[in-house]
């Protein structure tokens, strides 16, 4: 009978570690998606104007998440590209501001399951953000450039529900900068004097809550098509610095579509939605 039993917990310790291994050695999965969006958008930068500019813009946004091999697969990358360009209008709608801005953010979060449908992800971004406002009434400073890298909070919530028998994930997520360094010159000088003369002195701008403001927030639910997965958003971006004399608001509000695949990265091989073998975002 002793023996019996030994060899029963023998096969059954085996079939653990059997188990485990194997758990371990699925792969891990990517979740890509391209998407556009249409908006409208408010700038205002009193270097180039005191006036509040109203107007359309349009992004391009390039989203990847994948689980990395840290704390047992609860750990994820995420990595966020953003092209944002807007056309503005003056109150008098007789000037115009043309705004691009190119945006990377990199977050690394940790993953809470909640419950089978529900997970929320905690941790820090690094964003840096390089771009443009150009005016074209403004003869001798017609440009305000802006040149940010920030570190931050952010926070993703992710809910899996069905609509009768169509599978759906809803997503939630907020970034939220706290500290960094931007370029930010004294009022009043020209970029002439900047790189001409060569009067780069006190440029470079420590900003936290105390002169800088920036938030997004981004609203998304994926709906399998046959076996592709569409992706349909809203994203509002906030942005307020004030330092220097100079105050800069850029606000958008955005509609957002696009195409979501997830695959393994190594073998570039598609798998089926809602696939839960360490699935990156399901």
């Amino acid at each position: 009978m002793k023996r019996i039993t030994g060899f029963l917990l023998l096969c059954f310790c085996f079939i653990r570690l059997s188990a485990q291994s194997m758990e371990e050695e699925l792969p891990k999965t990517m979740n890509e998606g391209t998407l556009i969006g249409a908006g409208i958008s408010h700038v205002k930068d009193t270097y180039l104007s005191p006036f509040n500019y109203s107007g359309w813009g349009i992004r391009i946004l390039n989203e990847r998440m994948k689980i990395i091999g840290h704390g047992k697969g609860n750990f994820s990358l995420q990595q966020i590209i953003n092209v944002d360009i807007s056309s503005t209008k003056n109150p008098a709608e007789n000037v115009n501001d043309f705004g691009a801005f190119v945006d990377y953010s990199l977050g690394y979060h940790y993953q809470f399951d909640v419950s089978p449908a529900f997970r929320v992800l905690t941790g820090i971004s690094t964003h840096l953000l390089g771009g443009f406002i150009y005016n074209t009434r403004n003869g001798n400073n017609p440009l305000s450039a802006k040149i940010d890298i920030d570190l931050g909070i952010s926070m993703i919530v992710l809910w899996n529900f069905r609509i009768n028998k169509l599978p759906l994930t809803l997503r939630y997520q907020g970034e939220l900068p706290f500290s960094g360094v931007f370029f930010s010159p004294e009022y009043g000088v020209s970029y002439y004097e900047m790189f001409n003369i060569g009067n780069l002195s006190d440029v470079v701008t420590f900003n936290s809550f105390h002169n800088k403001f920036a938030l997004k927030n981004y609203i998304t639910v994926d709906i399998p098509i046959h076996s592709s997965i569409l992706r349909l958003g809203y994203l509002n971006s906030l942005y307020y610095s004030d330092t220097k004399n100079i105050e800069t608001r850029i606000i958008s509000n955005s509609f957002i579509i696009g195409w979501v695949k997830e695959f393994i990265p190594l073998g570039s091989k598609r798998i089926k939605y809602k696939n839960k073998i360490r699935s990156s975002y399901y």
